[in-house]
């Protein structure tokens, strides 16, 4: 390989330090390193996007290849190729003069192949009296034989990302679709609860999904596109269980006024503790089994609650703990407080506090907030589910707005 001195481009093309060191790197070859110079294009053009090339690029890179008459680039081979333009073109599928010029300068700026140019800018090769080429002038390969490894780990990742981006767009299909159909058996079932705010999110969400895909944004999308459904499937997983403890309940009362007929008084005043039922030692209660939503979502939310448990959260008994802490910093009095857990129950009560500590700077009174989500609550007017996933949007966003 004829690595030579630095050389500087024919006329008025400039010198860069861009230049220097490419070239430079060419006396850093390897000794003995060879590429396939087929392999090494398929890796170039698959990473097209990341060299920050075009197609006609390699179209003039692949014109170029072709006249060097090996398939394998060699350290200690002559690597430099002297076609004339019109050669050039005619390989290069018939491309113009000035179309062909301006992809040769993008191949040296990306790095694929330096000029070697001769005194008067002419391309050609130098003969000994042996007919082996002692010099030549034009396009110097090296860079390819050098990048050789560097190319094939771009291609790779280009590889990656794209089956990556394929799985996550075929993923948020599936879940936007689950999640579309569960809203709408919900709504139309009339399952309890405000269904209209779930599907205000859900169309929101879908109107930010953007027409060109990228493994980043899709991701984004998938991931608050899954948090929802998740939110859905519990509400109806709640929905589920209640409907099941008020036929359990009704069985009990039954039972209970049919086995004991002349202690009705007395019967009716503790059914609730026994139908709430104080759990045995070996069980939790419903809710601290399961809150409304999943844990991990809430503190991805409300990350501030977690300064307030001494231990960390890790249960939802630590968060209805910290809960409590926070409800006395905010100022929040315990009737309000006790309003909300008979409302929204326990874990749900110490969610809607969680969220009001990170919105803390835009809510005059905690405790007058609090008492208006319990009274919209009651009324089937609020849920968490809106709330809690525009803190998340927010938290990865920037700072909240007042709203």
């Amino acid at each position: 390989m004829q690595t030579g001195s630095v050389t500087t481009p024919f006329g008025r093309r400039p010198m860069t330090l861009a230049l220097v060191r490419r070239q430079a790197a060419l006396a850093e070859i390897k000794q003995g390193k060879t590429a396939d110079k087929w392999k090494v294009f398929r890796d170039a053009s698959t990473a097209m996007e990341l060299l920050g090339i075009q197609s006609n690029s390699l179209a003039v890179l692949d014109a170029l290849l072709s006249f060097y008459p090996e398939n394998e680039l060699r350290q200690d081979a002559q690597l430099i190729v002297f076609p004339s333009n019109a050669q050039l073109s005619l390989r290069a599928h018939a491309m113009a003069g000035a179309t062909l010029r301006r992809h040769i300068a993008i191949l040296v700026e990306a790095g694929l192949v330096v000029r070697k140019d001769s005194a008067n800018g002419k391309r050609y090769a130098r003969k000994n009296g042996g007919g082996e080429i002692e010099s030549a002038f034009g396009f110097d390969l090296s860079l390819l034989l050098a990048r050789a490894e560097e190319l094939a780990v771009l291609a790779q990742q280009v590889t990656a990302d794209r089956a990556a981006l394929r799985r996550a767009k075929e993923s948020l299909t599936i879940c936007r679709r689950d999640v579309r159909k569960l809203i709408t058996a919900a709504m139309e079932e009339g399952a309890d609860g405000d269904w209209q705010s779930v599907e205000d999110v859900y169309v929101a969400l879908v109107g930010r999904i953007p027409r060109v895909p990228t493994l980043a944004g899709t991701t984004a999308i998938l991931d608050e596109m899954q948090m929802l459904r998740e939110e859905v499937l519990n509400r109806l997983g709640m929905l589920e269980d209640s409907q099941n403890n008020s036929t359990n309940d009704a069985h009990n009362e039954q039972h209970i006024q049919n086995s004991k007929p002349e202690s009705l008084n007395e019967s009716e005043p503790s059914s609730r503790a026994e139908q709430g039922a104080k759990p045995s030692s070996s069980h939790q209660p419903r809710n601290e089994q399961r809150g409304a939503f999943p844990l991990g979502l809430v503190l991805k939310a409300c990350p501030t609650i977690v300064d307030y448990a001494p231990g960390g959260v890790g249960s939802w008994r630590d968060l209805m703990s910290a809960a409590v802490v926070v409800r006395s910093m905010l100022g929040v009095s315990p009737s309000a407080y006790q309003d909300a857990c008979e409302a929204l129950g326990p874990e749900n009560a110490a969610v809607a506090v969680a969220c009001i500590l990170e919105r803390a700077n835009f809510i005059n009174s905690a405790g007058g907030y609090l008492r208006d989500l319990t009274r919209r609550s009651e009324c089937g007017e609020f849920s968490l589910g809106p709330m809690i996933m525009a803190l998340l949007r927010a938290n990865g966003k920037g700072n909240l707005k007042a709203g």
